[in-house]
């Protein structure tokens, strides 16, 4: 097996989630590329980037585990090997981020794990399927080509990417993008999808409306607690079923 970039030294240069909020507001971070229609303007790139700081920190304040999510993952973290630190590669444009690095911030505090946060791209952000380290080395590009999501025949750089270590950073699990009970793909190509008697630029624009009414709606806080279970669920089967 190929050594892992993930060394306990590269780990610690990684944001807390207070860092990465205050990050995501920062002249930094604000100055950084990001996908056309999450630019503060909805503009190019080159334009001003959104500051999600805020919506950050709201879903933060406002996300709860269960009591028994928050049990579970204090049962865990007491076992042997049990999880111990967990490690996030995030960028805040992405909707899936924002749904689930707040979460993902108050698992390890229930469990008292340790939470560090990388950004996927440096200042460029990146613009083909399978990242090249050497060409783009301000972002993390070397820890996402460890954990590509391979998905619908082919391998993609998708965020966040989550994987939950123990103390000697042993791999435990890995969670990349959505739970499996968003099917994320199959909504958003019928939001995406032309309907009767709609324009190519009115089809842009509702599907983009419903895509952000989703992102408030109930469902959002649903499948970020979900991600939670899922996780929570596949560290009891490691640290439980003997292979």
């Amino acid at each position: 097996m190929a050594k892992s970039v993930v060394t306990p030294e590269r780990f610690a240069k990684g944001m807390t989630f207070d860092e990465y909020v205050k990050y995501a507001g920062s002249p930094e971070n604000l100055a950084r590329e990001a996908f056309g229609s999450y630019y503060a303007d909805g503009g190019s790139v080159g334009t001003a980037r959104r500051d999600n700081s805020a919506v950050l920190r709201e879903r933060y304040a406002r996300t709860r585990l269960s009591d028994q999510q928050a049990a579970a993952i204090k049962w865990l973290a007491a076992q042997p090997n049990g999880p111990a630190k967990i490690l996030v590669v995030s960028e805040d444009w992405s909707s899936d981020c924002r749904r689930d690095v707040p979460a993902l911030a108050r698992l390890a505090e229930a469990g008292g794990l340790e939470l560090r946060i990388f950004n996927r791209d440096g200042k460029k952000i990146l613009g083909t399927r399978r990242p090249d380290p050497a060409a783009h080395p301000d972002g993390n590009h070397d820890i996402v080509l460890e954990f590509m999501n391979a998905k619908n025949g082919g391998e993609w750089a998708s965020v966040p990417i989550v994987v939950i270590y123990t103390r000697d950073f042993h791999e435990l699990h890995r969670y990349i993008e959505y739970p499996a009970i968003y099917h994320k793909d199959y909504i958003r190509g019928y939001q995406q999808s032309a309907r009767p008697g709609e324009t190519e630029t009115q089809t842009k624009e509702r599907g983009q409306r419903e895509f952000v009414a989703m992102q408030g709606s109930p469902f959002f806080d649903l499948w970020a607690s979900a991600g939670i279970d899922e996780i929570l669920s596949a560290l009891f089967e490691k640290l439980t079923v003997k292979r």
